[in-house]
């Protein structure tokens, strides 16, 4: 392909349908990969010894039990004092036999279907989902440059989010739209993403009330029963521990919302080796996983046996500015070492794609790419962030989320399980009998015959030498993909909603409004 002026393929279905390969946007057409959740086939690498593994989580069991993890919330308190755990204050201590036992009650996999059951996505079994960039404040553009977030941006990362068949699950908000309340800023924000979306949503755990809303609202999107609801995972949340060694309020009380109605909950600590984890690594990754443990803990004792996931944010800060850093040699080993920890519990993963780049240039793509390749070499099942990312997580950039969709189809591309065919025509014998010595293979029938089934070319880079890149206008990468973002953002189409449940979703976002939706002083 040549540039985002020149994208001739045959016509398919427009962006998002499962069949196509290809989406349509500005009277052209943008070649994509079909939908599809790859499976990592690779051996996970595993840096630790088997006594490495068992030191850590021995580490881990002490910390539970010897040093403790505050739980700011009195329900929370409750359960685990129930459960025979040492309370005092707010400080708990675990047995480490109960820990134990109550995380091997947790499914090693678990499937959320969303209001389109074609977009359902299994947690774990190998399966490898990317998400949205999710929760920065500002956003940056070619054109715009960087400001805070709105809802506007909101809505085209969105449609973004929607358009890309690589992207599997919208995450949190794409960028945070402060023109908005932020009483009522959760009703708009998923109205829009089940609106304007139909794959797997995530809700933030802030307040009873969001979480409740949110619950209802995917409810309402799917057309289902409460019994329905509660019956099967329809999306998930993702908490965070307070590093070191607590768990805030809302946090806890969102998880065990979702959990008492089987949705899920991936807890992610968010340690930085240096700041809020011991500078060494293994010291980081076991009071990570402490943290984590924990509140597994807690959730399994609520509702065995409820869909959890352990998740990693584990890296390094410069030591010299305290700014986290990203996609580096220890953020790679650390995402190793946890993914190993995940299967010795055998829990389901999430990971990040992410950087410490301030805009969409080379480090950003080497931090990524580093990123993905550590989630890829982890066995990691759930990648947030997997585009869209820039400055540690304080900007969303279109152009940086074209880019990493290119990225995350060369990743599909290398699970695709016909790569590694070893059949008599994929050995292609006759083939090289028929092309002989000093001959080429462009126009032999072996080639011609696989090629448009074989070869999914990226819809961004141009595969051309520098003169013919100069002919066709020399853009550069992040100029091509902001191109590309605002082709998509013309010829956006929402997927099908039933307007009956389209109309009852919209009464419940303006009911709520009218009662004040959330408070924000908790």
């Amino acid at each position: 392909m040549s540039d985002m002026t020149d994208l001739a393929a045959p016509k398919r279905r427009r962006g998002g349908g499962r069949a196509g390969h290809s989406a349509r946007a500005g009277g052209h057409v943008i070649d994509q990969m079909p939908w599809r959740v790859p499976v990592n086939t690779d051996r996970p690498t595993e840096p630790l010894p088997p006594e490495g593994v068992q030191a850590i989580h021995d580490g881990a069991m002490r910390v539970l039990s010897e040093i403790g993890i505050e739980f700011l919330n009195d329900e929370a308190l409750g359960h685990l004092r129930a459960a025979g755990c040492r309370v005092e204050g707010q400080m708990v201590r675990f047995d480490r036999a109960f820990v134990e036992e109550m995380v091997a009650k947790a499914p090693p996999s678990f499937t959320i279907t969303p209001r389109n059951p074609d977009r359902a996505i299994t947690m774990g079994e190998g399966h490898m989902l990317f998400g949205n960039v999710s929760s920065p404040p500002n956003a940056w553009d070619l054109e715009r440059g960087k400001r805070p977030g709105d809802m506007a941006t909101y809505r085209e990362f969105i449609k973004l989010t929607q358009y890309f068949n690589c992207i599997h699950f919208a995450g949190g908000y794409p960028v945070e739209p402060i023109d908005v309340h932020a009483g009522v800023r959760h009703l708009d924000c998923l109205f829009d993403k089940l609106t304007l979306t139909d794959k797997a949503v995530h809700a933030y755990s802030l307040g009873p009330e969001r979480v409740e809303d949110v619950m209802e609202m995917v409810r309402i999107a799917g057309g289902l029963s409460h019994a329905e609801f509660d019956a099967a995972p329809r999306m998930f949340t993702n908490i965070n521990s307070v590093s070191p060694l607590k768990h805030d309020w809302p946090m806890l009380d969102g998880a065990m919302r979702l959990a008492r109605r089987g949705q899920p909950v991936v807890v992610t600590p968010f340690t930085l080796a240096g700041a809020m984890a011991p500078v060494t690594l293994s010291g980081a990754v076991m009071l990570s996983l402490a943290e984590a443990l924990a509140a597994i803990a807690l959730l399994q004792w609520i509702a065995p046996g409820c869909p959890v996931a352990i998740g990693t944010f584990t890296s390094n800060v410069d030591m010299k500015s305290g700014a986290p850093a990203f996609g580096t040699p220890e953020y790679i080993r650390a995402t190793q070492m946890t993914g190993q920890m995940a299967r010795f519990y055998g829990l389901p993963l999430r990971s990040s794609g992410v950087c410490a780049a301030n805009v969409p240039d080379a480090q950003a793509m080497w931090e990524t790419m580093n990123s993905l390749w550590a989630a890829v070499q982890s066995g990691t099942n759930m990648v947030y962030h997997a585009a869209g990312w820039l400055e540690g997580g304080l900007i969303a950039s279109p152009e940086k989320f074209v880019m990493d969709c290119e990225v995350l189809q060369q990743f599909q591309r290398y699970f695709e399980p016909s790569i590694l065919g070893t059949t008599e025509a994929d050995l292609a014998l006759d083939a090289i009998a028929e092309v002989g010595p000093g001959g080429h293979f462009f126009g032999c029938q072996h080639t011609q015959d696989r090629y448009q089934q074989a070869f999914y070319g990226p819809f961004l880079s141009d595969w051309r030498n520098y003169e013919a890149w100069q002919g066709a206008g020399g853009l550069w990468t992040a100029e091509r993909a902001h191109g590309l973002y605002k082709k998509i953002l013309a010829e956006f189409e929402p997927p099908p909603m039933d307007p009956a449940i389209h109309e009852e979703l919209a009464a419940f976002v303006a009911r709520r409004k009218a009662e004040g939706g959330a408070p924000t002083d908790f």
